[in-house]
């Protein structure tokens, strides 16, 4: 199958910046700038919300797996470990839900410097946009082209009238040649065509006269062009320059707030990972599982035991009818320091109200008050606290 007859390749020197009409291209790039700077603060806009997002689901993976963990049957440094995952997930959720309230912030920077940005080159109207000062650039190089475009345009119309009045001439050579090989056509008919010849030869040279004289015009006002169209150039280079440079602050300004990568919290919660899994220790998890689920735990193997009389449960409402009749503390210390009697534990007790004393077998202590018709006695330890113990559970030293 035959391919398609493909266009003739484009001239580049027609897309050549001095072509006139071709400075467009030069003049429009920055046109739309200031949206460029709009859609940088929308696209940081929405790189916050990820963040903040990813902040967030950090947070959840951890607190689902973190219950998960805490029900499995690890223990030890591996426990500690798989832990210490979560917890420096929790601090890297932190530093991210930061990165997006700086880039929030950054926001409203860039937000404001872009309109100052956007508003700076018009002294008339602060309101203004970059796009005043491209339209005024390009109605100054369209000004400057119409001067050149006139003996441009000029130039087009005598180089085709002298092109076409050559054309006419080979046509009239063409008639006159075969004309003169005709046997048959009459004198008066080949000095006719003779005539148009000549008629024909004059003209071309007249327009090419014309088009010369034009063309030294064009010339001579070419090299004023070129400045003009440069100086011009220059003017939107420069303003091109000030765009650039200003993107470039903002791309390296919200960068800082990105780059987690030299970040010393980030160093800190990895390293504190890996020094954690590196102390995991397989050793030291098997000897805590032995002392605490294994044979090294403590055990009371079968002994003789020893009777422990039990204590008589005591009738609350009696207990504080008698706190209330019994004498004040003045009193009692006063007793106390005159007499009382030395009585000895014989078992371990702890008391199960504020009350009650709790001691140890073998600890000595004063009995101030007899016992009452429930079987407790009332008594003072040696350092000073006074309150109830079940009478059978000491002797009188």
């Amino acid at each position: 199958m035959a391919s398609l007859p493909k266009d003739p390749p484009e001239d580049p020197r027609k897309q050549s910046f001095w072509v006139p009409g071709n400075y467009v291209r030069t003049v429009q790039r920055t046109e739309q700038s200031f949206q460029a700077c709009n859609d940088i603060v929308a696209c940081f806009v929405e790189r916050a919300k990820v963040e903040k997002q990813y902040a967030q689901q950090l947070s959840q993976w951890s607190n689902k797996w973190k219950s998960i963990v805490d029900s499995r049957p690890l223990y030890g440094s591996l426990m500690k470990a798989w832990q210490c995952f979560f917890t420096s997930t929790e601090r890297l959720s932190s530093l991210h839900s930061s990165i997006s309230d700086s880039l929030g912030q950054r926001r409203m920077e860039i937000h404001f410097k872009v309109k100052v940005y956007t508003s700076s080159s018009s002294k008339i109207n602060q309101l203004m946009t970059i796009k005043y000062d491209q339209k005024r650039a390009e109605e100054m190089i369209r000004t400057k082209v119409r001067h050149y475009l006139n003996p441009g345009f000029q130039l087009d119309k005598v180089r085709a009238a002298y092109h076409k009045s050559c054309q006419k001439e080979q046509t009239a050579l063409d008639k006159e040649k075969q004309a003169n090989e005709d046997a048959e056509m009459s004198p008066e008919k080949k000095e006719k065509l003779a005539g148009a010849r000549e008629k024909a030869t004059g003209e071309k040279l007249k327009y090419k006269e014309q088009y010369e004289k034009v063309l030294e015009d064009v010339s001579a006002y070419t090299p004023r062009y070129m400045e003009e169209m440069e100086s011009i150039f220059e003017q939107s280079q420069e303003e091109e320059r000030k765009r650039i440079s200003f993107l470039k602050q903002a791309f390296l300004s919200i960068h800082r707030h990105l780059d987690v990568t030299n970040n010393e919290s980030v160093k800190a919660v990895y390293n504190e990972l890996h020094q954690t899994l590196m102390s995991i220790s397989e050793q030291e998890d098997l000897k805590w599982w032995k002392n605490n689920h294994g044979p090294g735990m403590p055990t009371d193997w079968p002994k003789v035991e020893d009777w422990v009389p039990p204590v008589k449960k005591l009738n609350r409402k009696k207990r504080q009818k008698r706190m209330e009749s019994r004498p004040c503390l003045v009193s009692t210390l006063s007793r106390v320091m005159i007499g009382g009697v030395k009585v000895r534990a014989l078992y371990d007790y702890i008391g199960e109200e504020g009350d009650e004393l709790s001691f140890k077998a073998g600890e000595v202590f004063l009995k101030v008050e007899e016992e009452d018709d429930q079987g407790w006695c009332r008594g003072v330890l040696s350092g000073g606290k006074e309150g109830f113990y079940p009478a059978n559970y000491v002797e009188v030293v």
